[in-house]
């Protein structure tokens, strides 16, 4: 069996889905402009530089929204999705997950991006399975601020395709070969533990640290 992961966030979208989704709450004036924005951008150039709480940002990225009716959020993830994010899907992103869908890879999303923001992104991309960063939410559903469980995230990311993979009462040892797509230093970790990293559209070091180790190097959009 061959199981293939990819990330999402400068990989498959040139684009950073959760930052965006931030940048349009501000344009649905959910939330204060200029003070959102600052924070927004301060947080991404921390992930830049391997440097992000997932906890922090997670509690700020929601309180701009999870206060929000069902309705609402629903509302404006449909247009999220058709505004910004339907423009940015590549045909050369959505022909690799296809390839690898029809060799009979067992596929997967593995993003740091919360459930809520990915979960449309990846039906569009044709995969079922998501391993997100998952949002605690209170006994009626709404959304808290609070990661649940082990956040998608560098390491954690290991963690919870662990996870799922036990779900189905398997190990990464039962796949012959595990490739890996990731734009990020962030991913290393899960990089190292393909057989198949391939550093996509990569970062400046993570393009160094794969034609140092002799790693696949595919751009799928300029």
């Amino acid at each position: 069996m061959n199981l293939t992961l990819f990330d999402l966030d400068g990989t498959l979208l040139p684009t950073d889905s959760d930052h965006a989704f931030g940048e349009f709450i501000v344009s649905l004036g959910w939330t204060d402009g200029d003070e959102f924005k600052r924070r927004n951008d301060a947080f991404y150039a921390d992930y830049l530089a391997q440097t992000l709480n997932m906890h922090a940002y997670v509690d700020f990225a929601t309180s701009a929204w999870r206060h929000r009716s069902v309705h609402d959020l629903m509302a404006a993830r449909e247009r999220f999705m058709h505004e910004v994010i339907e423009p940015k899907l590549h045909m050369s992103a959505m022909q690799l997950v296809s390839a690898h869908r029809k060799r009979g890879d067992v596929v997967a999303m593995v993003t740091a991006t919360n459930e809520f923001v990915t979960r449309p992104i990846a039906d569009a991309f044709g995969i079922q399975r998501l391993i997100a960063t998952q949002l605690a939410r209170t006994a009626d559903g709404r959304y808290t601020g609070a990661i649940h469980g082990v956040p998608c995230y560098r390491e954690g990311k290991i963690d919870r395709v662990a996870y799922w993979l036990a779900s189905r009462g398997e190990r990464f040892e039962n796949y012959g070969e595990i490739t890996v797509y990731s734009d990020s230093m962030n991913d290393m970790p899960l990089l190292e533990r393909a057989t198949h990293p391939v550093a996509t559209n990569p970062s400046a070091q993570l393009e160094a640290t794969a034609q140092a180790r002799g790693w696949r190097i595919l751009r799928l959009f300029k």
